[in-house]
């Protein structure tokens, strides 16, 4: 948790040090998140922009979405209209975990969240944590998506492949088993002259990954369903759909229409990683737990 509090606390330093026009120097430009810059930004998103281009979503792109409370869609805040539809398994799996979000949150030290150990979030979990900036390419035979967080990325292919089949343990493409991986086999393909539709399967079991930082589980069974939706040049929907019979009793909507906007293509990206000693660097300075000692044992 004190990688994205170190870096929140970097992001707000510099904004207050550097004012927007010192932000692009020689030719580099780097996101300015002050307030009075987003209020600028808010305005010049007033202005008509240009039609979106045919089958394209590529760009950088942003979105405020840090999702500390759980999926947007449901945050986890205790209101029963927000409680998943969870199986008994996945009910039983939730109330294993300890996240430090959310309405059921410990206190830092006794979590047992795999983000925590620096696991990679996976696929969908890397939709719901420090949404910020996204960079994406494509080309004729697939959509390539950079997330800021680690500085991780992902494939959709859409030369017309075949979403793998989900057996025990991996997935069968052909006559071939392949190993479960943490952002899972993706394939897409174009619904509409401005829609993308990708449906990701293969990703890792519940011991591995969350769905959000606030506990809420998943299986190695999800079928993941994301809908880029480019409104106009400059604004792209992102929508995302779940379907996990081990752990919920149907599909849900996790992001619903979530707005993106575009960034200017020179836009460097600040890098976010977690760091297990920047982690223990943050916690010494904020007399947080000592990974040393046992959760119930104070500093001295």
């Amino acid at each position: 948790m004190g990688d994205r509090r170190f870096v929140i606390l970097l992001l707000l330093l510099l904004a207050v040090l550097y004012p927007s026009s010192d932000f692009a120097q020689n030719g580099w430009i780097w996101f300015d998140s002050s307030p009075g810059r987003q209020r600028q930004q808010s305005q010049e998103n007033q202005k008509p922009s240009a039609p979106a281009p045919r089958h394209n979503i590529s760009g950088m792109w942003y979105a405020n979405a840090v999702q500390a409370g759980g999926v947007l869609t449901m945050p986890n805040d205790g209101r029963p209209e927000h409680q998943p539809p969870y199986t008994p398994y996945g009910l039983q799996l939730y109330k294993s975990h300890k996240p430090l979000e959310g309405f059921d949150a410990v206190p830092p030290g006794q979590e047992n969240d795999p983000r925590e150990l620096c696991d990679p979030l996976g696929v969908p979990h890397v939709n719901h944590y420090q949404n910020r900036q996204t960079q994406i390419f494509q080309d004729d035979v697939k959509v390539v998506i950079l997330y800021q967080y680690d500085n991780h990325w992902r494939n959709i292919w859409t030369d017309g492949r075949e979403l793998p089949k989900v057996i025990d343990g991996g997935v069968q493409i052909g006559n071939e088993t392949r190993e479960q991986r943490f952002y899972g086999y993706s394939v897409g393909k174009w619904v509409d002259d401005t829609t993308l539709v990708a449906e990701t399967v293969g990703t890792m079991p519940e011991d591995r990954v969350w769905l959000d930082a606030t506990g809420r589980p998943l299986s190695d069974q999800v079928e993941v369903t994301e809908t880029y939706h480019r409104v106009n040049y400059d604004t792209l929907e992102f929508s995302e759909m779940i379907d996990d019979p081990k752990i919920y009793t149907k599909p849900w909507a996790t992001l619903d229409k979530l707005r993106m906007r575009l960034l200017d293509p020179r836009t460097d990206v600040m890098e976010f990683y977690c760091s297990p000693v920047e982690r223990m660097r943050y916690n010494n300075l904020t007399d947080g737990p000592d990974p040393n000692k046992p959760a119930n044992e104070k500093k001295k």
